[in-house]
């Protein structure tokens, strides 16, 4: 008895969101669970990401192929686009490449963005940085809603569908690329995290003055972790907008793409890139689920259904906060030489303290 099609359309859908959620909370959870950072601005690197798969793709397209004369890319989006598409359905090759491309460009922009978002105050306590990410990720909302040029204010744009190509298979093709990317991302993120510099953020975030008794340039630590997590915040953005096929600016919330993180990284457990997974987990489990089934669990409750996930996930981070304050896993030692090795090295010391015999 073979799945069904329904089933095979809800296990895509959940594995894309999935992918798309764990990578996000993955960056938060690099500079805030590892670094210290309070970001609550989360927001802005993702938003950022998608603003240029909005802006950028379709542009180089019409370049190259010259396909925009007399027709504004903004003011004429739906007609451009429609042309950039029937293109790009017969070029795979070109298609790819403006996908990678714009993944690179993306990423580049979000590095600027981590930096600009945080240079002014990285110095500053804690509680002011947080305040001041948080108010860089209100900024870019109200920057892509005002400023037409970018996405076109709050009515949006349609983006180059740069797997056309795939025909039937399109939305298979952009699970595959979604998956493979945010993989990718998590073994560098879990390669680095082990690495001295993984271990020195640790240190920073426990005891910012021992580590600097120590020699390490904590602003410097500091800055380089937002960086690296607000560009593979962008270039997540960029995989949303290109899943997606439409860039609109009020589609990037802080609820959705802060506050949503944050629960995940708080549930699953700070620190540990395990734990976000489990916690991402939950969290797409429990919103797809009722995505679903909602018109089946409507009839059941006194409220409309839409709250029902907010809700539900709302208590889960109470009770987690109430009995489990650090997570659902706990956050694992990251020891130097490596588990294997510190044992045999105790080994060795133990039988070298140990008097001869006679």
């Amino acid at each position: 008895m073979g799945i069904s099609p329904e089933t095979l359309i809800f296990i895509r859908d959940f594995v894309i969101f999935l992918s798309i959620y764990f990578t996000v909370a993955l960056s938060l959870n690099f500079e805030s669970g590892y670094a210290g950072v309070p970001n609550f601005g989360k927001v802005f690197a993702v938003a950022g990401g998608a603003f240029v798969v909005g802006a950028i793709p379709g542009r180089i397209v019409v370049w190259l192929f010259d396909i925009g004369a007399g027709r504004d890319y903004i003011t004429d989006n739906t007609a451009v686009v429609t042309d950039v598409n029937r293109i790009l359905m017969t070029n795979p090759a070109t298609s790819l490449a403006i996908f990678f491309i714009t993944l690179a460009v993306a990423g580049v922009i979000g590095a600027a963005l981590g930096l600009l978002s945080c240079y002014p105050a990285i110095r500053l306590r804690e509680d002011y940085l947080a305040m001041t990410l948080l108010a860089m990720g209100e900024g870019i909302q109200v920057i892509g809603y005002n400023y037409e040029p970018i996405v076109k204010g709050s009515i949006g744009v349609l983006v180059p569908d740069t797997f056309a190509w795939a025909g039937d298979q399109r939305y298979a093709m952009i699970a595959i690329f979604i998956v493979s990317v945010c993989i990718a991302l998590f073994l560098y993120v879990e390669r680095t995290v082990r690495s001295p510099l993984g271990r020195t953020l640790k240190a920073i975030r426990d005891n910012e003055d021992v580590a600097k008794s120590l020699g390490k340039d904590v602003t410097s630590m500091r800055l380089k972790a937002i960086i690296v997590a607000a560009t593979i915040a962008s270039i997540i953005g960029a995989l949303d907008a290109f899943k997606a096929g439409g860039v609109i600016s009020t589609s990037y919330p802080r609820t959705s793409w802060t506050f949503w993180p944050w629960v995940i990284v708080i549930l699953g457990g700070a620190g540990n890139n395990v734990g976000v997974l489990a916690g991402t987990f939950i969290f797409t489990a429990l919103r797809r689920f009722i995505d679903y089934y909602k018109g089946y669990l409507g009839p059941f409750l006194p409220f409309n259904v839409v709250w029902l996930d907010q809700l539900l996930l709302g208590m889960m981070l109470i009770l987690v906060q109430m009995y489990r304050p650090e997570g659902l896993v706990h956050e694992k030692p990251t020891p130097t030489l490596g588990m294997d090795r510190l044992k045999e090295f105790i080994t060795q010391r133990k039988k070298q303290s140990m008097p001869a015999k006679t």
